[in-house]
């Protein structure tokens, strides 16, 4: 059959591909119907990637963030019309100590691969996990990046000493809503601490025991773990800001994506023993562990309700381009594309 795939042509422009899929017994077909715009799809739309890898990438189809309806499943996993999860990463292979997620021969949609801007994605039952019933769509839309703070929270349980009585986060923007939210339900002991750049911003963060303006001055205050949430050109600050706060053996976690090496205060990394650990993407396990939270703790896709941003119906290239450009002048949120073919 023929599927109409959208793909980013070159930065800001997209163009229609039609490709032929061809069905299977081992494959089924997901109709996609609410997508997220995520920083990582607007480095490539706007063209702040590389050249060298713009070249090697593009075109491609953009997205990894979407959820999606079975209209075909000859394995019989799922019945047609079930709402589901995509999950964008494609392991080829698995090992016993390496996650699918860091596996350098895994594929994933929307980097190294078309991603789900798409008419139609062909896919395997793993790829897909069904919703909760009565789940809010936009907010289902951006489940991969909530599924990667579970990942990160999760990898940090495992790592960090047990004393936890104050974690900080440092950043205000999506990922550092996302990432606090979590932590009051998988470390409920610990009181959460913000930091942040944006007064405004600040005040939405209302599960946060405490907020912090990162220009302030702290005074006493010491933290025993920390998250990075800021990425990009305030990466560095952000990390030798935690360094200068965090308590002796202190774990930290580096999620923000920046394009630049980020210079950091090893000698108090060494001083002080710092554990320092990087977290990307997600595994098919996050997803699961984390809609299984949503279902235990109904409050955390309330909360996630406000940063669903701007909802914008897209059905040809001018709607998808609005989408982008939308998105590009947004102060915070998600971007949710709600797919109306």
């Amino acid at each position: 059959m023929l599927n109409t795939v959208y793909q980013l042509k070159k930065p800001r422009q997209f163009e229609v591909s039609f490709q032929d899929i061809e069905c299977d017994d081992q494959h089924l077909l997901v109709r996609p119907t609410y997508l997220s715009i995520c920083n990582a799809d607007q480095r490539y739309y706007q063209g702040t990637r590389a050249e060298a890898v713009l070249r090697q990438k593009l075109p491609m189809a953009l997205i990894h963030e979407g959820v999606g309806r079975v209209i075909y499943d000859p394995t019989g996993t799922f019945e047609i019309g079930t709402d589901v999860v995509m999950i964008p990463n494609i392991p080829t292979e698995t090992d016993e100590i390496i996650g699918e997620n860091y596996l350098r021969s895994s594929k994933f949609r929307g980097s190294s691969t078309d991603g789900f801007l798409q008419e139609y994605i062909l896919t395997v039952p793993d790829r897909v996990v069904p919703l909760p019933e009565h789940m809010n769509m936009s907010v289902a839309a951006f489940t991969e990046i909530v599924s990667v703070s579970y990942h990160t929270i999760s990898r940090f349980l495992n790592i960090a000493h047990q004393r936890r009585e104050r974690i900080g986060v440092w950043g205000d923007g999506n990922l550092g809503y996302i990432t606090s939210l979590l932590l009051t339900k998988l470390c409920p002991q610990a009181q959460i601490y913000v930091f942040g750049v944006n007064e405004e911003k600040l005040a939405d963060f209302t599960f946060a025991d405490r907020t912090f303006l990162v220009t302030e001055d702290f005074g006493d205050i010491a933290i025993d773990h920390a998250f990075e949430c800021v990425g990009g050109g305030g990466a560095s600050k952000a990390i030798n800001q935690i360094i200068d706060y965090i308590h002796p053996e202190g774990t930290i976690a580096i999620m923000g994506v920046s394009e630049e090496f980020a210079p950091l205060n090893t000698r108090m990394i060494l001083e002080k023993g710092l554990r320092v650990f990087g977290s990307s993407r997600s595994g098919r396990k996050d997803f699961i562990g984390l809609l299984e939270l949503y279902k235990k703790y109904p409050e955390l896709p309330e909360y996630l309700e406000n940063i669903v941003g701007s909802q914008i119906h897209v059905r040809d290239i001018a709607d998808i381009t609005q989408a982008f450009e939308a998105d590009i002048h947004k102060l915070i949120g998600k971007t949710i594309m709600i797919w109306d073919k």
